[in-house]
């Protein structure tokens, strides 16, 4: 399959801490790693190694950063020939604090990412493509938004699988006002918090029926330790989650989950079958430092696919 993937790619400076500082306190690192990352970026780099060809539509400045933040896609055998670069904006990077268990606090620097021209985007380039995955992140502003939008419609007037996947910070920086872009997806993917923000109920279920009642009609709620919820107008079911010895980082794996979701939708499962592939996906995604530390094949999806 031909995945059309347009979000951000970043380089991650991960610190691994024991504790945030208070204001006007230091807090020493036990390790500091820099790293490949970015919501589309790690996408297309789980698509490829879940053997599809992803093409990723993103923007990198030329300074330090640009190698490393492609060093991750580039392994992976993610096709870059609709990666622009920017002359005078730095590469989008995102400093994360990682605490014991796995948990982490991110401040993001938004950078190219956000300065996607869409001048560059040429419908026809969706022609030859099977889906279309959109992070969220590039409906924030900018020359990104226009992008993602033109391309979005592009995607929708070749009636191609669409697949979005919500951030916390989209929701933050645009909130409810994403809604009417959103309901153009045919799959949108998002965690509890980022529901219940979006759409300011109290529950999960309360925030899929406004969903709903905004057009929204194939939703999946990552619920961590618990799974994922897929909720359709046919049925609603608790996916139950896939555990791992040890979690040592969950960057990236809501990215994970959404790339091995839509794996499984367009080989033809059924979208609880699909989910369950995105809680293996997300589940090894965490078993690794950093967001593209743990890539996941086909091989992986077999051998865990009946393990409780």
């Amino acid at each position: 399959m031909r995945f059309f993937v347009v979000g951000d790619v970043s380089v991650d400076l991960i610190y691994l801490v024991d504790r945030l500082p208070a204001a006007g306190e230091e807090a020493v690192a036990r390790r500091a790693l820099f790293r490949p990352g970015g919501a589309g970026a790690t996408m297309a780099a789980q698509l490829a190694s879940l053997g599809h060809t992803a093409f990723l539509a993103s923007r990198v400045g030329t300074g330090p950063f640009r190698e490393l933040a492609l060093s991750g896609v580039r392994d992976a055998g993610v096709d870059l020939k609709y990666l622009q670069e920017d002359p005078e904006v730095a590469t989008t990077s995102i400093l994360v604090f990682l605490l014991p268990g796995g948990e982490r606090t991110m401040v993001a620097y938004a950078g190219a990412s956000r300065h996607l021209d869409a001048e560059g985007f040429k419908p026809r380039s969706l022609d030859t493509m099977d889906a279309f995955l959109l992070s969220a992140y590039a409906l924030i502003g900018g020359p990104q938004r226009a992008y993602a939008l033109k391309a979005l419609s592009a995607a929708k007037k070749r009636k191609l699988p669409t697949f979005i996947d919500l951030g916390t910070g989209a929701v933050r920086e645009v909130g409810e006002a994403l809604l009417p872009t959103l309901a153009q997806a045919d799959y949108l993917l998002m965690n509890e918090g980022e529901l219940l923000s979006l759409t300011g109920a109290g529950s999960i279920s309360e925030g899929v029926a406004r969903l709903r009642e905004a057009g929204i009609e194939r939703v999946v709620v990552k619920v961590g330790p618990m799974g994922a919820i897929v909720a359709t107008p046919e049925e609603e079911a608790l996916v139950e989650p896939v555990e791992v010895d040890e979690v040592v980082d969950t960057t990236g794996a809501g990215d994970a989950f959404t790339a091995a979701f839509a794996h499984g939708v367009m080989q033809g499962l059924p979208l609880v079958e699909a989910a369950r592939l995105g809680n293996i996906a997300g589940a090894l995604a965490t078993t690794a430092v950093g967001a593209q530390g743990r890539l996941v094949t086909p091989e992986d999806l077999a051998a865990y696919a009946h393990v409780p």
